[in-house]
């Protein structure tokens, strides 16, 4: 659930992305940038997005995993660890939900009319 509403967000940032910068792109278009450089360049913006994000999640969490087990742990419980499993699933699941996120406003980036981008205030 976590991670669905995270590739929501990063669809909803890149869109206003998209959004503000309509002119910029109609103005690389005019002067010669292609559907694939368009497409590469906001990508890549969310694929940045994604992994800066997912790293300060990771660091937040073996900072917190680290001060809970210094400590003591109630009866009963045993002292929290990371398991090297979990966060390589969590990093791959968080690779491909950003993938996921960052194709549509990408596209929809690349697909505007040059004409149609610089007319846009």
């Amino acid at each position: 659930v976590t991670l669905g509403l995270g590739a929501i967000g990063i669809i909803n940032i890149m869109l206003v992305s998209v959004t503000e910068r309509t002119k910029e792109i109609g103005l690389r278009k005019a002067l010669g940038a292609t559907y694939r450089n368009i497409l590469t360049q906001f990508f890549v913006e969310g694929a940045f997005l994604t992994a800066f994000s997912g790293g300060i999640g990771l660091a937040i969490t073996v900072g917190f995993v680290t001060l809970l087990a210094m400590l003591p742990a109630p009866e009963g419980f045993d002292t929290p660890r990371i398991v090297p499993a979990s966060a390589v699933a969590a990093i791959a699941s968080l690779a491909i939900a950003g993938i996921v996120a960052g194709l549509y406003p990408a596209r929809k980036a690349a697909l505007l009319p040059p004409v149609e981008a610089l007319r846009q205030e």
